[in-house]
C-alpha cells in the first residue's frame, strides 16, 4: 500500500525517461496524478519545451510559472511547470550573484542564447538546478511538494542530463556553482530520487532501455521501474494464440459461424477477419517474447495498456490507477 495521507513518500523525485515515441510524457502525467491522490501536492516538470503537458491536460501553453492543471482523488492537486532556460538563467544569476539587472541586460544583448549555444551543458545545469530547487523547497518547515515528476529528455541522453551538474562540479572547486552542483547531485543520487524508464515491447526501445540502465548505474544514479507502455492485450483465447500466429487460422475456419449468423458476404468477411486475427496474434507473440528481456533487466515492471482512443484526462486517470502498483512497490522497498 502507498503511505497514508500526511506520511512522507519514500521517493519524492520521479524522473521519467524513454525512447522517443514510447509515450514518456503521457506516463509522467499519469504518474503525477497517481502521486497526487489522497490530498498530496505534486509538481509536474517539463524540460524539453514541447508543451506536451499542456496538450495532455488541455490547457493553454505553460509559462515559466507553476500552475494547477488537475485535481486528483481526495483533493490532491497537480501543478505543472515548463522550464524556460532563459528565465531559469536570470533566476540563477539573481539567486547566487544578485545580478538580476545584469541578467536582463544580457538577455537584451542575446548573450544568454549565445552562452547556451557554445556551452550546451549549461542548459542542462539550469534545468536540473530548477528541479532540485522544487524538490527541496520548504515552507514553514515542510516540503512544498510531496513529489516532483520530471518529464525528462529521452534515454539516449538521460544520464548526461542528470550527471551534467556533477561534471560541472569537477571544474569548480569552490563558490556558488560548486555548492549548487553538489546540492543537485546529492538529490539525484539519493534514495529520494528514482529514474523510471518507459519502453514498448519492441526490440529497439527494450535495447535502449537496457543501455540506459547500464549507463545510469555506472553513473551511480538510482534506477526505478521499467514501465511498459501501450501493451496490447490479447483478443484471442490463450490456447489459440500460438496456432493463429502460425497462420493456421483461415477464413474457412470462421465461415460456418458467419454463415449461420446470416452475415452478408460471409466468405469475404471470414477471410478478412482471419487475416486480422493472424496479424494480431503474431504481434502479441512477438511482444510477449520481449517480456522476458524486460524482466531480465532486474527492475520492477509495470504494464500500461494500449489506449484505443486519443489520450485525454479520463485516460490519464485510468493509467494513474494502473501506476498504483508502482507506488506500492516503492512503499514496500
Amino acid at each position: 500500500m502507498t503511505p497514508a495521507p500526511g506520511e512522507p513518500l519514500p521517493v519524492r523525485c520521479h524522473v521519467v525517461t524513454g525512447k522517443g515515441g514510447t509515450g514518456k510524457t503521457t506516463v509522467a502525467a499519469a504518474l503525477a496524478l497517481s502521486l497526487a491522490a489522497d490530498g498530496r501536492h505534486v509538481l509536474l516538470v517539463e524540460t524539453e519545451g514541447r508543451q506536451g503537458i499542456a496538450q495532455l491536460f488541455d490547457t493553454p501553453p505553460l509559462p515559466y510559472e507553476e500552475r494547477r492543471v488537475a485535481v486528483a482523488r481526495g483533493g490532491g492537486e497537480v501543478k505543472a511547470l515548463a522550464i524556460d532556460v532563459e528565465a531559469a538563467f536570470l533566476e540563477y544569476l539573481d539567486m547566487f550573484y544578485n545580478l538580476k539587472r545584469a541578467g536582463r541586460a544580457l538577455r537584451k544583448m542575446g548573450a544568454i542564447d549565445f552562452a547556451t549555444a557554445i556551452a550546451p551543458g549549461l542548459r542542462d545545469v539550469l534545468l536540473t538546478g530548477k528541479i532540485k530547487e522544487a524538490v527541496t523547497r520548504r515552507h514553514d518547515g515542510r516540503f512544498v511538494y510531496d513529489a516532483v515528476v520530471v518529464d525528462a529528455p529521452p534515454t539516449g541522453r538521460i544520464t548526461r542530463f542528470l550527471n551534467v551538474t556533477g561534471e560541472v562540479a569537477g571544474l569548480a572547486r569552490s563558490g556558488p556553482i560548486k555548492a549548487q552542483s553538489d546540492g543537485v547531485m546529492a538529490v539525484f543520487r539519493s534514495g529520494t530520487t528514482a529514474v523510471h524508464l518507459v519502453t514498448l515491447l519492441e526490440d529497439m526501445p527494450v535495447q535502449e532501455t537496457a543501455d540506459a540502465i547500464a549507463d545510469l548505474t555506472a553513473a551511480r544514479l538510482p534506477v526505478g521501474s521499467v514501465i511498459v507502455n501501450m501493451a496490447a492485450e490479447p483478443l484471442l483465447p490463450a490456447a489459440s494464440l500460438s496456432r493463429t500466429a502460425e497462420g493456421r487460422l483461415t477464413g474457412a475456419d470462421l465461415l460456418p459461424a458467419l454463415t449461420a449468423a446470416s452475415v452478408h458476404g460471409a466468405a469475404e468477411v471470414a477471410d478478412g477477419l482471419a487475416a486480422e486475427a493472424v496479424e494480431h496474434a503474431q504481434r502479441w507473440v512477438a511482444q510477449d517474447a520481449l517480456r522476458g528481456d524486460v524482466e531480465a533487466l532486474g527492475r520492477p515492471v509495470v504494464e500500461l495498456p494500449l489506449s484505443v482512443t486519443p489520450i485525454d484526462l479520463g485516460t490519464l486517470f485510468e493509467l494513474a490507477e494502473r501506476l498504483e502498483a508502482l507506488l506500492a512497490t516503492e512503499a514496500a522497498a
